[in-house]
């Protein structure tokens, strides 16, 4: 990618890109545009759908209500994310928006809470998830944003589970071993991470994700993570292994 064309402002749209067609603006984007970006007419954005690639586009027009712009041309073909999902007990406001910015970052192309015995948030914001994913993915040059869905408890998570999908748990009480070692030693295919709560899994959750025979257990090391920290570093040791890093 050019330096001129990197520093072009980038949104996400959920409208179909292709060559000639006119994108309309929401109020938000229009905005951002216009008074913080300080574009007019004749400028030029690049948008992504996470299906039809990246393109360049011209603006046509930028208003209070909104605006469109141009697609020009295609910048970079769609590119599919390694399938590795991701879900975790709901942390408050800030830490929350860095779980979910960072999972984007990392590739994972879904998101969940889960609400485990020791979990103390009542509620997700589903729509500021969403929003946080969208911005990572703007700022990161991705080409997707990861499916938000709706909280759900361990239990039912884990009586849907699709046993082809390798269930990496990070485990506090295992021994300190290796994660690459353990990661390595599993066939191909797609997988996912899960992070408990700041208190850690009760004993009769831990005791029923290890008697799972799609759960794979691995240690972070000697050192106690924040949820937070934790998530991050066990994504990057996925997509190292089973993901798109290798």
């Amino acid at each position: 990618m050019s330096d001129d064309l990197h520093k072009t402002p980038r949104l996400y749209t959920e409208q179909p890109l292709q060559a000639d067609l006119q994108v309309e603006l929401e109020k938000a984007q229009s905005h951002y545009l216009g008074n913080v970006m300080r574009l007019k007419p004749g400028d030029q954005v690049r948008l992504f759908n996470g299906q039809d690639g990246e393109w360049l586009c011209t603006v046509c027009a930028l208003s209070k209500r909104g605006g469109s712009l141009q697609a020009e041309r295609q910048t970079r073909t769609q590119s599919a994310l390694a399938d590795i999902h991701y879900y975790f007990a709901p942390l408050k406001h800030a830490r929350l928006d860095y779980v979910v910015q960072k999972a984007s970052e990392l590739g994972a192309t879904l998101l969940q809470p889960v609400r485990t015995d020791r979990t103390n948030v009542a509620r997700v914001k589903l729509e500021r998830m969403r929003a946080n994913a969208i911005e990572a993915a703007e700022q990161c040059n991705l080409l997707s944003v990861p499916e938000v869905c709706e909280t759900v408890r361990l239990g039912a998570l884990l009586d849907a589970w699709d046993p082809n999908r390798h269930l990496i748990f990070c485990d506090e009480a295992a021994e300190v071993a290796s994660p690459l070692a353990v990661l390595e030693a599993l066939l191909p295919g797609p997988a996912a991470v899960l992070i408990g709560p700041e208190g850690g899994f009760s004993p009769a959750e831990r005791q029923l994700l290890l008697s799972s025979q799609f759960v794979t257990a691995i240690s972070l090391g000697p050192r106690v993570m924040r949820a937070d920290t934790a998530g991050t570093a066990a994504l990057a040791l996925v997509q190292s292994v089973l993901g798109d890093w290798h």
